[in-house]
């Protein structure tokens, strides 16, 4: 009895790993969907140090805003 050969062995299981793959990605993008990363949070200490940074060099100043770019 002759068993598979070693190509289609590994053609196989080529093709089960990537089908596998694609799986858990889609399964991957539909928590994305129903889940959406939340957007981050501004610390409260680091709005108190940045609001000490500016009383420092500026007296007086008043910090209204705090926007993190990156």
């Amino acid at each position: 009895m002759d068993g598979p050969s070693l190509s289609a062995a590994c053609t196989t299981a080529f093709a089960v790993v990537f089908l596998v793959l694609a799986l858990l990605a889609l399964v991957i993008r539909i928590i994305g969907l129903v889940l959406p990363a939340h957007a981050p949070r501004t610390d409260p200490a680091v709005v108190a140090a940045i609001a000490a940074a500016v009383a420092t060099q500026q007296p007086g100043a008043q910090v209204v805003h705090v926007k993190e770019t990156p």
